[in-house]
């Protein structure tokens, strides 16, 4: 049985005023499912509980009712977080940084290696179109620029669940293009996405799966294709046509469906397509320019292309955790023995000789105090072995 990635049954969230009486309710009943590798929109008007939705599948809020679990867990367990990414509405982001030490510092809080952090840095930073920019400070950057990075950081831990909300808010027809371009390449690579967003041609271009909320009720969901198929209606397309031509299509249909053609028109082309060439070719012919340039190629570590490679990976990592790092070998105690020293052990005692005394005046002045003779240390020796040797007896004869 597949788990999804999010789950929620029944999920309800009530505020409620200072004397903690049922003011607000944000999300009532709501029911969702977001499986692996799917792009899902989370769509409605201001006050539809969209914000407060990710607000519990963050962790942050608590929900008053209902389940919810992510990758088949609570939201607040931290494992779970650690395999999140999230870029907020604003970007919450020290001004005084500049963009190489905003990822940096991002890379810390996943306890992320240095030399980790700093391949994924220039990486995301060439993904984004930053490179050329991670000098300044990201209080000089723009709101565009500022949302790129803001997806940038929300990519440094490689997570398998993203969270993004409003992620073309303030970005250009450009900008916009390649966020939506990545979104479907990261979900084509595996990864879980959770778009909000109020722009619905940009949930229609990138979204598999969309739920529309009102009042903080799922009023309709389902595939974006079904739901924007007209049913009622019948589309040919074909190359430019002479009007006679259209005219005997239009009396067979009079002829054989009893029916007329609604309008016969020539297809029009995006002003987003349009925009996009005029911006390419200037790009060719080297227009300088202050705003970020043209992103780059997606990182590898962001996940493979197919779930072969993604299990490999995953296994690979398994296997890493599992081995200990190496450090020094702690040597253990080995526990006195309750009985008397070995005969082996005494025998080297009584055979023990004392170190020889070395002759000459210089010596004598080294040490003061010569060492003793071979007899008075072969005394000392059977002192203590007869001590040892007592001790048996003794507590023998205590516990009699």
């Amino acid at each position: 049985m597949i788990i999804p990635v999010v789950q929620t049954v029944g999920l309800t969230k009530l505020f409620k005023d200072f004397w903690r009486r049922a003011k607000v309710e944000a999300v009532k009943n709501l029911n969702l499912e977001i499986h692996r590798g799917e792009v899902f929109g989370l769509l409605g008007p201001n006050g539809s509980g969209k914000s407060t939705t990710i607000k519990m599948l963050l962790g942050l809020l608590y929900p008053t009712r209902g389940q919810i679990a992510v990758f088949g867990r609570a939201p607040t367990d931290v494992a779970t977080k650690a395999r999140i990414g999230f870029l907020p509405e604003e970007s919450y982001l020290y001004r005084f940084l500049n963009a190489r030490e905003t990822l940096d510092y991002y890379g810390r809080l996943f306890h992320l290696p240095s030399h980790v952090r700093r391949e994924r840095t220039e990486r995301l930073l060439e993904m984004v179109g930053l490179k050329h920019e991670a000098r300044r400070r990201l209080g000089e950057y723009s709101k565009g620029m500022a949302r790129r990075i803001g997806l940038a950081q929300a990519l440094i831990n490689d997570p398998d669940f993203l969270i993004l909300d409003e992620p073309t808010t303030g970005l250009d027809p450009i900008g916009t293009r390649q966020i939506k371009d990545l979104i479907r390449e990261l979900g084509n690579r595996g990864k879980t996405i959770l778009l909000s967003s109020h722009l619905l041609a940009d949930v229609e271009d990138v979204c598999d799966r969309v739920s529309i909320l009102y009042g903080g009720q799922q009023r309709q969901g389902g595939r974006v294709k079904e739901l924007l198929r007209q049913t009622e209606r019948t589309q040919i397309i074909a190359p430019r046509l002479a009007p006679e031509t259209i005219e005997r299509i239009r009396n067979v249909i009079r002829l054989e469906e009893e029916k007329d053609l609604i309008e016969v028109s020539s297809p029009a082309e995006r002003l987003e397509t349009i925009f996009l060439r005029i911006v390419h070719e200037a790009q060719v012919a080297n227009v300088a320019t202050s705003g970020a340039r043209a992103s780059g190629a997606m990182p590898d570590f962001l996940g493979p292309r197919d779930e072969g490679e993604a299990l490999v990976d995953e296994l690979v990592r398994a296997a890493d955790r599992r081995v200990p790092e190496p450090g020094p070998v702690e040597v253990a105690e080995v526990p006195a023995a309750p009985t008397g020293p070995a005969d082996d052990v005494l025998e080297s005692l009584l055979a023990r000789e004392p170190e020889p005394v070395r002759d000459g005046s210089e010596a004598e002045e080294e040490k003061p105090a010569p060492p003793a003779g071979p007899r008075e240390a072969i005394e000392a020796d059977r002192s203590v072995i007869d001590s040892l040797l007592s001790e048996p007896d003794k507590r023998s004869d205590h516990r009699d």
